[in-house]
C-alpha cells in the first residue's frame, strides 16, 4: 500500500480509480479522463497535487542560496508572493528537477517540488545548503488542491468566500496568504486557475465546498493530456539528470545575466550553449492516423541519429494525436514516427499545442 493524501476518502467516495504514483495512491480517473480533460478546458476541474512536495527556506543566506542551486535567479522575485519556475542542475548542466519557487520575504522563500524526486531533491538541498545561513523544512503539514479552467478562480471564490477575497486581485504566477491557506494563481494545465496550500486537515471540507460550487474531480490522467496540450515537460520523460535545460526547450528558465551568479551547472550549459547542442525537444503533430507514445522512434531525413518520443498521447481538445520529441537539432519542418513497423509524418511545431482552451498550432 502507498502513502495516502489527506483526501484519500474523498477521491474513493467520488468512484476515483486508484493508483500507484511515486509511491502516493493517487487517483487516475473518477470514470472518464476524456471527460475530466474537457471539463478543465471548458469549465472548472480539481486535482489533489498533495503528493507534491512543499518546502520552506528561511533564514537570512536563502536568497543566495536559491541563486546558488537553481538555473533561473530568484533576485527576480522582489515583490512578495511573486513565483519563479526553474531547474536545479547538477554539475553536469542536468536537470536534478524542474520547480516553482515563491518568494515571500528575504528570509523566507517556499518552493514546490516533484513527488517522485523528493528524496534525492531534499538531500541535494540539504547537502548544498551548508555553507550558507538557510534553513530547510519540509511541510508534511500542508495538501495541496489545484482548481484549473476558465470559470476555476470565480468558483474558488464561491466555495471559499471571503476566506481567500485577498487571491481576488492576484496576478498570475503570483501568492498570497489567506489564512490559512496560501493561494497561488499557478498551474499545470494552460488554464486559468489556483493552487491552493492548506492543513491536511481542512482539506476534505474544502474539496466538498469546490464540489458543492460544480467544481469536478479530475485525475492524474488528465493532468497529463493537460500538459502535454499546453506545452509543458514532465520530469522523468521530457528531461532528467542526462540533459539540460538546452535540450529540453527550456533555455528561458536560464538566466545568464549577471554573469558573476555562478550557478550550480553554469559552467557545462555555457561550454554546451558555445559549441551548440547536437539534439532539441520539439512538438509533433501527427498528420496519419494513429498514437503518438513514449519511447517511439523519430526519423529525421539526412540525418544518421535517430529521435525518440519523450511525452505523447492524443489531444482531446485537438482530436489528434501530439507529442514531445527529443530530436537531432538539424531537424526541419517534418519528420517520420515509428508506430509499429510504420513510419508516418509528423509535422514538428513549437509548443504549446493549447492556451486557454484554444488551437495554438495551424
Amino acid at each position: 500500500m502507498g502513502q495516502k493524501t489527506a483526501l484519500y476518502d474523498n477521491h474513493v467516495a467520488a468512484g476515483g480509480k486508484m493508483v500507484d504514483f511515486a509511491g502516493w495512491e493517487m487517483p487516475i480517473h473518477y470514470g472518464s479522463q476524456i471527460e475530466e480533460h474537457h471539463q478543465v478546458r471548458r469549465d472548472a476541474g480539481m486535482f489533489d497535487v498533495s503528493h507534491m512536495t512543499v518546502v520552506d527556506f528561511t533564514g537570512g543566506g536563502t536568497r543566495d542560496f536559491l541563486r546558488h542551486v537553481l538555473a533561473n535567479d530568484v533576485d527576480r522575485l522582489q515583490k512578495p508572493g511573486k513565483a519563479l519556475y526553474s531547474c536545479m542542475l547538477n554539475e553536469q548542466g542536468g536537470v536534478i528537477d524542474d520547480l516553482i519557487v515563491y518568494y515571500l520575504t528575504d528570509s523566507w522563500f517556499r518552493m514546490v517540488v516533484n513527488a517522485a524526486t523528493r528524496d534525492k531533491d531534499l538531500q541535494w538541498l540539504q547537502s548544498q545548503s551548508q555553507s550558507f545561513d538557510v534553513t530547510l523544512q519540509e511541510r508534511q503539514d500542508l495538501a495541496m488542491i489545484a482548481v484549473q479552467g476558465p470559470n476555476a478562480r470565480d468558483k474558488t471564490q464561491q466555495a471559499l468566500g471571503g476566506s481567500i477575497d485577498a487571491a481576488g486581485d492576484l496576478q498570475p504566477f503570483f501568492a498570497v496568504e489567506c489564512e490559512p491557506y496560501f493561494v497561488a494563481r499557478t498551474g499545470y494545465t494552460g488554464e486559468d486557475g489556483y493552487e491552493i496550500m492548506l492543513p491536511n486537515d481542512q482539506a476534505p471540507s474544502v474539496w466538498q465546498a469546490l464540489l458543492d460550487a460544480g467544481v469536478k474531480p479530475t485525475g492524474l490522467g488528465a493532468r497529463d493530456t493537460l500538459r502535454l496540450e499546453a506545452g509543458m515537460n514532465l520530469y522523468g520523460q521530457d528531461m532528467d539528470e542526462t540533459t539540460t535545460p538546452l535540450e529540453s526547450a527550456l533555455s528561458w528558465t536560464v538566466a545568464w545575466e549577471p554573469k558573476e551568479r555562478d550557478f550550480i551547472g553554469r559552467a557545462a550549459l555555457e561550454t554546451q550553449r558555445a559549441n551548440k547542442p547536437s539534439r532539441k525537444l520539439v512538438g509533433l503533430v501527427l498528420q496519419d492516423r494513429g498514437v503518438l507514445r513514449h519511447d517511439q522512434k523519430v526519423v529525421v531525413e539526412g540525418v544518421s541519429d535517430d529521435g525518440v518520443i519523450t511525452s505523447g498521447s492524443f489531444s482531446p481538445t485537438l482530436g489528434k494525436a501530439i507529442a514531445f520529441a527529443r530530436v537531432p537539432a538539424q531537424i526541419g519542418e517534418q519528420c517520420k514516427v515509428d508506430i509499429r513497423g510504420k513510419l508516418l509524418t509528423a509535422k514538428v511545431v513549437k509548443p504549446p499545442f493549447v492556451r486557454f482552451g484554444k488551437s495554438c498550432i495551424d
